[in-house]
């Protein structure tokens, strides 16, 4: 399993790294992204990734590499530190500017409109989360999220129980 972990705690900080070790560790290729050293910017909702530059943002910055790892990598693991209970504006950045992966197009799935994938591919999206997240919340977010982007949820657990992500991701 190949996994891409994009990680927006510290790179000091002692749960992530022990998570992150664990995890480079069972999968037969990982990349980690550290968005401390990246400068990612919000979306600006401009929509060129959907009309103008289809798939490609029209925000320049470091963001691009991630954007084509979620096409190579398996499995992709979040890690977030928590405001009010849900993602900081570091992991909400970063999740935002997914959004060249779906095309404009809608269709009815299930009696609810989704966005027509522009690739191919089933993701799977997991989130570790520090501080004090709401866990029922986080887990039902990154289930819509993944719904919104046809993938499978492997669920939000808080960062000293990485070990449950360990086994979702086998």
């Amino acid at each position: 399993m190949r996994l891409l972990i994009i990680n927006a705690l510290p790179k000091e900080h002692p749960a992530a790294e022990k998570a992150i070790c664990c995890l480079t560790e069972k999968a037969s290729e990982c990349i980690t992204f550290y968005t401390e050293d990246m400068r990612i910017m919000p979306c600006i909702g401009c929509n060129a990734c959907w009309l103008k530059t289809p798939g490609i943002c029209a925000v320049k910055d470091d963001y691009e590499q991630i954007l084509k790892a979620y096409l190579q990598y398996d499995v992709t693991l979040f890690i977030s530190d928590t405001a009010l209970g849900f993602v900081d504006y570091k992991m909400k950045h970063v999740i935002d500017r997914i959004l060249p992966m779906a095309t404009m197009y809608t269709r009815i799935e299930n009696g609810q409109t989704r966005h027509v994938p522009r690739y191919n591919k089933e993701f799977r999206f997991g989130l570790l989360y520090a501080g004090k997240g709401n866990q029922d919340y986080l887990s039902y977010w990154m289930s819509r999220f993944c719904l919104n982007f046809h993938g499978i949820s492997l669920g939000a657990v808080s960062i000293e129980a990485w070990e449950e992500v360990c086994a979702c991701i086998s």
